[in-house]
């Protein structure tokens, strides 16, 4: 069985990571720098660096913070925010990213996905996707969770992968800073419809939820911000909880 990985997530504004509740009252959680080689020393796989601001500003990532952070890890590193065509995503990865992420970018233009990969390699190229629960099915929403598309997140994760995608990251815009578990709904709905790895993230909380995604949502890899960044996991002793209970995690070499 492949192991799964955990990924510590910084969504940053500003150039400071911030963290929040359902993507609204947004808290300073510390220097993306300093966070990043915190997470990765805990044993993070990945740290993924959102720029959330980016979209709904009509800015560029930050790459200043980019590179600062890159800098500081020894992991494999994915940026999103702000990545609107080809040019985009060559600038953060000569910052220091090994992969970047797409959204709004993605939903507004597939054919851009097929372009960075193209370029970068499909193992580069994470499609992020917003997604609420309407009752019957899941909606994705872009520009930082606000606004609605109208289309279905597991369709669109099939279109997605279709056109070029290397993995998925599905985040519950319901669940999101909640600590009141992962979606494994919807997790599991996005796994069974694409062949490529698809990362949960919204609602971790303890290490019983990263479980039950594992498990129920067939997730790939799992992503959590609040309980990393204020001390309320460690991803070492995680790491361990995961083990024993028969989950296959990967440790520092």
């Amino acid at each position: 069985m492949l192991t799964k990985r955990i990924i510590a997530c910084l969504d940053m504004d500003g150039g400071r990571v911030v963290k929040g509740v359902r993507f609204k009252n947004l808290r300073d959680a510390g220097d993306p720098a300093e966070c990043a080689a915190a997470h990765a020393r805990s044993g993070a796989d990945e740290i993924v660096l959102l720029d959330i601001t980016a979209t709904s500003g009509n800015r560029n990532t930050l790459l200043e913070a980019v590179r600062s952070t890159a800098h500081s890890l020894f992991v494999p590193f994915t940026v999103g925010g702000g990545i609107r065509q080809l040019d985009d995503a060559a600038a953060v990865f000569d910052a220091g990213a090994d992969k970047i992420a797409i959204n709004s970018a993605a939903v507004r233009e597939p054919a851009l996905i097929g372009a960075i990969a193209g370029r970068f390699g499909s193992q580069a190229v994470v499609v992020a996707i917003d997604a609420r629960s309407t009752g019957d099915r899941f909606e994705v929403y872009i520009s930082g969770g606000r606004v609605p598309t109208g289309r279905d997140a597991v369709d669109w994760a099939r279109e997605a992968t279709a056109c070029g995608a290397g993995e998925i990251l599905l985040t519950s815009m319901d669940r999101d800073g909640t600590q009141s578990g992962f979606d494994c709904e919807l997790v599991r709905a996005v796994a069974e419809a694409v062949s490529i790895p698809v990362i949960a993230s919204g609602g971790a909380g303890s290490a019983r939820d990263f479980i039950e995604v594992f498990r129920e949502g067939r997730a790939d890899a799992a992503l959590a911000a609040s309980i990393f960044h204020f001390g309320l996991e460690n991803i070492g002793e995680l790491k361990s909880e995961l083990s024993d209970a028969g989950i296959p995690v990967r440790w520092p070499c």
